[in-house]
């Protein structure tokens, strides 16, 4: 009756964490939406710094209350993390401003084969055939939900490969560095958003510049937009803390595969609030499509050899041969399984405000 119990308390956790990402990611791209679009306050990088400025100070309050210990996380491997984080950010900001929506949104989702692919080769990771289809799935619903226009420009697809590329390298970092150094998400996002703070708003203003050929400090503030960037701060905070949380609990994959049920929410409620960008039987049928991949991949991956680590099943058929499996191995074996299991409910990582 305990395993039971602690399979439900796990599922109920795991649910708890994904609802929170979705409701804070959506919330911050519908707020930055009318900031953007109402306002005019398209300085995209200055703001995901000040997110992280209070981020940053949201994790002082913690610490001094008693919430985050202390811990250690070596300065290469912050910097590391730092790097592969702010050239996403710039990354997905100048590809969305050099390439067209189509484009865009099909370098997104070449961020799931990428994801795949490093955790195939970092934590030797294999695979299910049910597993691989479902992902496919999920692709085919959200290309057919999100791809219009595609055109190619030499450096927009630049753009879109750094941005790709460090995306993934940052998300499975996450992972890494909570599993390596045994850091939660209130530990790492305290080593990380200081940093990610500092870089942001000293190099924000002028990679804004460089992309709008306008002055942060220029803008015309006022009592409204000011509103607008403050709710979208406070936001952020829960964003990018329930990011660490859903990426520390399953995996980079997961959180991209089932993170585009945030790409189908957006959509319905860029409908309800910004009516011109109204729901058709493609974005429909695209929608239903992608829905049933995420199921399936809930499904796939939590089967027995859905997801699992090459070197249990290496052991496994070597000890077989050997005349059986020892008691030990299975344990550990389960326990992977249990750990890479995901909830079949939820697009970009929640700290990136471009993402829709």
């Amino acid at each position: 009756m305990a395993p039971a119990s602690q399979a439900d308390k796990k599922a109920a956790l795991d649910a708890a964490a994904w609802m929170f990402n979705v409701v804070t990611s959506v919330g911050i791209i519908i707020v930055n939406k009318a900031l953007m679009a109402t306002y005019g306050f398209s300085f995209a990088t200055t703001l995901t710094g000040l997110h992280f400025a209070t981020t940053t100070l949201m994790t002082a309050i913690l610490r001094w209350l008693g919430y985050i210990q202390s811990s250690h996380l070596p300065i290469s491997e912050l910097l590391k993390f730092v790097l592969f984080a702010n050239f996403s950010i710039v990354g997905m900001n100048v590809s969305l401003m050099w390439n067209s929506v189509g484009f865009y949104q099909i370098a997104k989702l070449t961020m799931i084969p990428v994801s795949c692919l490093l955790e195939v080769v970092f934590d030797k990771i294999r695979y299910s055939r049910d597993t691989k289809l479902s992902i496919a799935i999920v692709l085919l619903g959200v290309a057919v939900c999100t791809v219009t226009d595609v055109s190619v420009n030499g450096r927009g697809f630049i753009a879109a490969l750094i941005a790709v590329w460090s995306t993934s390298l940052q998300q499975y970092y996450v992972h890494f560095l909570q599993r390596k150094y045994s850091l939660s998400s209130f530990n790492l996002l305290g080593h990380t958003a200081p940093a990610q703070a500092a870089s942001l708003l000293l190099l924000g203003p002028f990679v804004d510049y460089w992309l709008t050929n306008k002055r942060v400090d220029a803008f015309d503030y006022n009592t409204a937009s000011l509103a607008f960037i403050i709710i979208s701060c406070t936001i952020a905070v829960g964003t990018n803390l329930s990011q660490f949380i859903c990426i520390g609990r399953f995996t980079a994959v997961s959180f991209q595969v089932l993170g585009h049920m945030k790409t189908i929410l957006v959509l319905i409620l860029g409908f309800i609030f910004f009516g011109k960008e109204g729901l058709n039987l493609q974005v429909v049928l695209g929608m239903v499509i992608a829905v049933i991949g995420m199921i399936w991949y809930g499904n796939a991956s939590s089967k027995p050899g859905g997801k699992e680590r090459r070197s249990h099943s290496i052991s496994r058929s070597s000890q077989q041969k050997h005349g059986g499996l020892s008691e030990s191995s299975e344990l550990d074996d389960k326990e992977y399984r249990r750990s890479e299991m995901v909830v079949s409910y939820d697009d970009d990582p929640g700290k990136n405000i471009t993402c829709t």
